[in-house]
């Protein structure tokens, strides 16, 4: 009984793993759609140039998507850092102190629900199987298997910003001078609502409230922006 509890632990494991890098993924996606929509929409308020609008929105799909990635690089390579000091500091205590390691796992699964003596056996069991990584998954809440890797971190949030960039980018240029605003503005306002269900459905929230949301602040961000752009052009700016 013992081995598929363990594995559909295991299993659980990996799934909320994914579950939130799917969660990453749409937020970055969504990050990339507002921030570049704001920025061609507000340009567009100044001029209908299509070579203005491209280059504006590239500079902003390269400069969010490297600025994504460099931030959580550096994130998770601090992430990284806690884990491996906490991991080294666990791994000493275990090596100048068993016994009191030992019996502080026994009383770490005492306070989980087990009695005394299930803890004291279910902790020496666990010590002989494999210590350190016992004393990781119950006092750390650390896999040392599958420690956070910033290169991974980084590289997704890339994709997924620019992914998620390319999309007002293309619908502002793309199209012929006079529909450009609003083929922008529907396509964006559709790719929220899509962000929103997403986000909201991984995370087993209601859905509604969460596309509001990123339907209003993106719609907010493109009103500004262009009103902006507007208001610059006209003062020839």
């Amino acid at each position: 009984m013992t081995e598929p509890t363990h594995e559909g632990e295991a299993h659980g494991g990996a799934l909320g793993s994914r579950l939130n890098w799917l969660r990453a993924a749409v937020l970055g996606a969504n990050d990339g759609i507002v921030s570049t929509a704001g920025l061609v929409v507000g340009v567009a308020g100044a001029t209908d140039d299509r070579s203005a609008l491209l280059t504006a929105g590239l500079a902003g799909l390269l400069a969010g998507s490297m600025s994504m990635a460099a931030g959580e690089y550096v994130s998770v390579s601090t992430q990284r850092d806690s884990e491996l000091a906490a991991l080294a500091a666990e791994k000493r205590e275990l090596r100048e102190q068993p016994d009191a390691e030992l019996e502080e796992l026994t009383e770490l699964l005492q306070g989980r629900g087990l009695s005394r003596e299930v803890a004291r056996e279910a902790a020496v069991q666990l010590t002989e199987r494999d210590a350190l990584k016992a004393h990781a998954a119950v006092e750390l809440g650390i896999d040392p298997d599958r420690l956070t890797n910033p290169w991974h971190a980084a590289w997704a949030s890339f994709l997924a910003f620019t992914a998620g960039a390319l999309l007002p980018l293309l619908a502002i240029v793309l199209p012929p001078a006079g529909l450009r605003l609003l083929v922008t503005v529907g396509c964006v306002l559709a790719a929220l609502t899509l962000t929103g269900w997403s986000s909201a459905r991984l995370g087993g929230a209601e859905p509604r409230r969460a596309i509001l949301r990123n339907v209003l602040g993106g719609a907010l961000a493109m009103g500004v922006t262009y009103a902006a752009g507007t208001l610059l052009g006209a003062a020839g700016v």
